[in-house]
């Protein structure tokens, strides 16, 4: 078995912690999609979910998974269980897109926004054909008044 996929080796466990410290600390330009109250649980449960995985391959396709495909599937794992640990609809479209704007962020002022700054107070997803969008309401509170705008989500 390679060791990654023991859960009682120090190469999985160096796999697991390295991927928690990715997601859970927020750094310079990515933030943490995970809010703090699911994190011990979600930990708890993803490892379980990952090595229940694990203990499920035929030795054919543990000679052929890589290092890459390991972590990448322990990220799958990671996020899937976290949609069901969320309370909210807002937390799942963190989840679900977690490098878009978010609640509370502020958008500066520029000349793409009328020079309107402010902060966004509601978004939700958009589909026109195709293409997927978030939609963002923006408080402008020196105005007393909301604008919005999208970004397109990459497919």
């Amino acid at each position: 078995m390679r060791k990654e996929l023991d859960p009682t080796s120090i190469e999985s466990s160096e796999l697991v912690e390295e991927t928690f410290d990715f997601w859970f600390r927020d750094r310079e330009h990515i933030r943490s999609p995970f809010p703090e109250y699911i994190q011990p649980k979600l930990k708890q449960a993803s490892i379980e979910r990952f090595f229940s995985w694990t203990s499920k391959l035929q030795d054919e396709a543990e000679k052929e998974i890589t290092d890459y495909m390991i972590g990448e599937r322990f990220e799958e794992i990671l996020f899937e269980t976290a949609l069901e640990l969320v309370q909210t609809e807002d937390e799942k479209l963190t989840i679900y897109y977690p490098f878009m704007p978010r609640i509370g962020d502020v958008i500066e002022a520029s000349d793409e926004n009328n020079g309107k700054a402010g902060t966004i107070c509601d978004r939700s997803i958009l589909k026109e054909g195709d293409r997927t969008f978030m939609k963002v309401v923006i408080d402008t509170k020196t105005e007393n008044s909301k604008w919005e705008t999208r970004f397109e989500i990459p497919a």
